[in-house]
């Protein structure tokens, strides 16, 4: 099972092009915590973070995409199960389908 957390985002670090001169030393340290977006013309441009921040991104998509992946995979299995009727209703049900199968009496 996955280890999947959900963490709120955090405003983006953005800077302009023209602060990578004047403000070198503020964007590396930002850059060591995150993925700091650097804009061109007003425009989106680039991304610049550390080797270990990027680490930690790739990490954390492959880990999204894999949890995704388990979810779509289960909701499948669950569909499937309820299209060829292997399910119950209710607590009572359940509790008669499992004596059922192992073949418990009241």
């Amino acid at each position: 099972m996955s280890s999947y957390s959900y963490e709120p985002p955090r405003p983006a670090a953005i800077y302009s092009f023209a602060a990578l001169k004047s403000k070198q030393r503020e964007i590396k340290d930002r850059a060591d915590r995150e993925v700091v977006h650097i804009t061109e013309n007003g425009n989106a441009a680039y991304v610049f973070c550390s080797e270990e921040v990027f680490a930690r991104a790739k990490a954390q998509a492959i880990e999204d995409a894999l949890y995704e992946k388990e979810l779509r995979e289960t909701i499948a299995r669950g569909r499937e199960d309820v299209e060829a009727g292997r399910y119950v209703v209710g607590v009572e049900g359940a509790i008669a389908r499992m004596r059922e199968i192992w073949g418990e009496d009241d």
